[in-house]
């Protein structure tokens, strides 16, 4: 591989699979099913946006901190 090639390879200029790279796949999460989940938490518990509940119900992270979102 020549000095050009493997710039190009370290920039991620050449596609995945030619540099015998595995596209990134940040583990199979799907953003649409999980808001899918948290809007119809919202709509059965009636959560306003803008309220404390609301950001805490989209915002929180509980496989960080372990805090309940609901």
């Amino acid at each position: 591989m020549n000095e050009l090639d493997q710039i190009k390879q370290l920039a991620g200029i050449t596609p995945a699979n030619s540099s015998n790279m595995q596209p990134y796949n940040p583990g199979g999460s799907n953003v649409s099913v999980t808001g899918t989940e948290k809007a119809e938490i919202q709509r059965e518990k009636k959560i306003e946006p803008g309220t404390d509940e609301w950001f805490r119900l989209w915002f929180s992270k509980p496989y960080l901190t372990g805090e309940t979102p609901t």
